[in-house]
Formats: C-alpha cells, sequence, structure tokens
C-alpha cells in the first residue's frame, strides 16, 4: 500500500517552522545592518533555537530556569552566534562563584586611575555580575585560546581613556598564563606595546582620543573652549595603524564637552584661526567621515579586521535612574534593573553619526555593542577610588564627590572585562 496523501490544504509544521526562522533570521540580519547600535531593535523576537528551550524549561514547570545564572559546565543550549545573538538584550547576573581572571594586585600593568582596591574600594560585588544575553550565551574568555588567535599578530587598541582602560584589561586578562622572561611591557605617552614573545603577538594602545589630529593630542589641554580639532586629517596618527592585523577603535566622551567643537580644515602650520564652531554631532561625523576613508583607502579586510568600540556611558546624574538623593555615581554598589534604561551620559546622535557613517563603509566594521549593557552598571566606576592629576585623591577631595567622583571610567578588573569578553566571542 502507498503512503497515506497529507489532508489538502494543509501544510506539514516541519515546513511552517523553518520558513518561520529563515524569516526571521532574515530579519534580524537587516535589523542589525540598519541600527548595530540601537538601544532596542526595531523587531524584537527570540531567535528560533532560544524560543524552543525556552519552551522546555516553561513545560519543566521551574518559573525562575530562564533566569538563573547558566552553568557552563551543565548547559550548552545557547551558542553565540553573532549573527544571530543580540548583545543589547540582556542582564547582569551575580555569580560569586566566579572569580576575576586577575585582581589590580595581581596585574602589573594596571594605572592607578582604575586600580580601585589598591586605592581603597572596600566592597567587592561589582566584580562579580556577568552579562547573560537572552539569547545565548556568551563564552568564558580563555586566555590560552585568546593568545593563540593572536599567534604571530599585532592587536592595536586605538582611542582615549576608555579604550585604554579595555587595552588594559585584555593585557591583564591574559598575561598571568605567560612565563616572565616570555613578556614585556613598554609604556609611552602615545603608543604602547605589550609583548607575548612566544606568542610573537603584541597587544598595542594607541593615543588619539578624537581619533582626527587636535591640539591636545600630546599636551592635554584641559579646557574644552581651548581645543580645536582638524577634523580633515587623520594621517598623522594613521601612520601608526598601518601593518596592524586588528584594529580596535573608539572614540567618544572627549567630544562631549557640552560645547560647540571648535573644527579647522588644513594645516595648523597656518595657525589655529579659521575654525568653525559646529554643534558635537556635526563635527564627530565629519571627524568619523576622515577615519572612516582612511580605513576604506588603505586597509586590505584579506589582511586587517577592523571593530570598533561603541559608546561607554556616563553616570552624572543620579536622577536618570531615580535616585533624586544621590551624588552622580558615588555610593552606587548595584546595576541599574529596569530594562533598556537610557541616561543622558549617552547621545543618541553620537550614536545615530556612527551607525550612519560605519553602514556605508567598503571595509567591514564590527561593533563591540557595550553601550546598553554598560549602562545598568551604576556601581562599576572608579568613582572617589582614583587618581586626579596624577595624585590619588586626598581625604578632603573623597569627602566631595560631586566635584572629585569618577563616574567616566570603570574600575578594573570591572566590566571592561565583559567588553572583551565579547570582543574574544567576536575573534
Amino acid at each position: 500500500m502507498g503512503m497515506p496523501k497529507p489532508p489538502r490544504g494543509k501544510v506539514p509544521l516541519s515546513i511552517i517552522t523553518i520558513s518561520v526562522c529563515a524569516l526571521a533570521f532574515v530579519l534580524l540580519l537587516y535589523t542589525e545592518r540598519i541600527s548595530p547600535l540601537s538601544s532596542g531593535s526595531i523587531f524584537s523576537f527570540t531567535s528560533c533555537s532560544a524560543k524552543r528551550n525556552a519552551a522546555k524549561l516553561k513545560k519543566s514547570g521551574d518559573k525562575n530556569a530562564y533566569i538563573k545564572p547558566i552553568s557552563y559546565a551543565e548547559d550548552d543550549r545557547f551558542e553565540f552566534d553573532p549573527e544571530e545573538c543580540s548583545l543589547v538584550h540582556g542582564k547582569w547576573v551575580f555569580n560569586r562563584s566566579v572569580n576575576p581572571l586577575y585582581s589590580d594586585r595581581t596585574c602589573p600593568y594596571l594605572d592607578r586611575q582604575v586600580s580601585c582596591v589598591t586605592n581603597g574600594r572596600l566592597d567587592s560585588d561589582y566584580r562579580h555580575w556577568q552579562w547573560q544575553p537572552d539569547d545565548c550565551m556568551l563564552p568564558r574568555f580563555d586566555p590560552q585560546i585568546a593568545l593563540r588567535k593572536l599567534q604571530g599578530k599585532r592587536l592595536m587598541f586605538v582611542g582615549d581613556s576608555l579604550q585604554r582602560g579595555q587595552w588594559q584589561s585584555f593585557v591583564c586578562l591574559v598575561e598571568s598564563i605567560i612565563p616572565q622572561r616570555q613578556k614585556s611591557m613598554k609604556r609611552g605617552r602615545i603608543h604602547s606595546v605589550f609583548k607575548a614573545k612566544e606568542y610573537n603577538a603584541t597587544i598595542e594602545f594607541y593615543w588619539a582620543p578624537f581619533l582626527v589630529e587636535s591640539n591636545s593630542d600630546v599636551h592635554i589641554i584641559a579646557d574644552p573652549k581651548k581645543r580645536i580639532l582638524k577634523v580633515d586629517s587623520v594621517a598623522k596618527h594613521a601612520k601608526h595603524w598601518t601593518g596592524v592585523d586588528i584594529l580596535v577603535f573608539n572614540t567618544y566622551v572627549w567630544w562631549m564637552s557640552g560645547l560647540k567643537i571648535k573644527s579647522l580644515w588644513g594645516s595648523f602650520d597656518n595657525g589655529e584661526e579659521g575654525y568653525d564652531e559646529l554643534d558635537a554631532p556635526v563635527s564627530y561625523r565629519i571627524g568619523l567621515k576622515t577615519w572612516a576613508n582612511w580605513v576604506d583607502s588603505n586597509i586590505n579586510p584579506n589582511k586587517t579586521r577592523v571593530f570598533f568600540t561603541t559608546m561607554s556611558p556616563t553616570h552624572q546624574r543620579s536622577a536618570d535612574w531615580g535616585n533624586m538623593n544621590g551624588t552622580k555615581c558615588f555610593n552606587e554598589t548595584k546595576p541599574i534593573t529596569k530594562k533598556r534604561h537610557w541616561g543622558s551620559g549617552s547621545d543618541t546622535r553620537m550614536m545615530s553619526a556612527v551607525t550612519g557613517v560605519v553602514e556605508r563603509m567598503k571595509v567591514p566594521v564590527t561593533f563591540i555593542n557595550i553601550t546598553q549593557l554598560s549602562e545598568y552598571r551604576i556601581d562599576a566606576h572608579s568613582s572617589i577610588y582614583t587618581e586626579s592629576g596624577g595624585k590619588l585623591l586626598t581625604d578632603e577631595e573623597k569627602a566631595d564627590p560631586l566635584h572629585y567622583a569618577d563616574c567616566i571610567h570603570w574600575c578594573l578588573p570591572g566590566v571592561p572585562d565583559t567588553w572583551n569578553q565579547i570582543f574574544y566571542a567576536h575573534l
């Protein structure tokens, strides 16, 4: 006897499932391409595999099973795939059982600015929060695998002091497994190089807070009113980026002075007059276009991978998260739990400028999308456990957090380790 025919007019369930998943995948690719930095996607949905696993958990009768910290040893259901998993959507989960791979006492390469424990911070919970995306699991940072991926390569972080923090984090994450004689560090005002000799690899940092040239690149001008940006020139910095295998850029916080930015075309040699005062997003977009043109003209994507770390949010207004009696990020000990929280320290106009420039580039740029997840971490800044003007804060200065608490930079170990966990996952 022949096989019975399916009822006419009914489509088999498997075909429907495959069709829905395919449509979801296409929509995800489209929305990620047009808005990779957004705090929320145009379409909000969970990947098909994640939905099936969530359904299994629901059937198990444990209402909290889906929101508990995931055990890496027992659970391999959600495997990170940058094409399918959005890192924007997720939550911070507290897990004291997982310790950082280093401390500011064990890693010799940390600046005092970010060495919060050494500078007197007593609470430690901020070091035990893990970012858990809704749809997948980030792989744990494995120093040995990371170094193998860098074998024979140059990795360079380019940008401001926040990017320097990410660089120091990456160095500290890998350096402890390297024998003392097989590693070295050469620090410079502009260019610093950590060498992992047995891997023939370097992990470098290049100081360029605006990416484009400015009169405040080497000798820092504290007064933003006196800074002038040469928004059409990047060559002075970029000559140091050639021949690098993996480039990780950032630039944001130096543009956020709250004032119009003095933007210059042409050479400083001809004098500093003739600048235009432009709104920050306008000047930012012009500077990014200059950087993008250099990347498109000089980078061979078959030889060099390009990354861009998105905005690192500042937490200067405690009213943003409902603490009307607070003083900036001072004395905050827990992350914000409100989903999609977005404070005044992240500028969507600047975010849109990055998106608009990058999506028109010929060379592919991978975003290390850290803005939304960092928005929640009001507890993890260096606050009063830092230095100012090259000196640790005095007791009098610590007692005045309104003027001295640093709610821009992050304690290490801390949030930048998660940024590097995401970077590592992309590698």
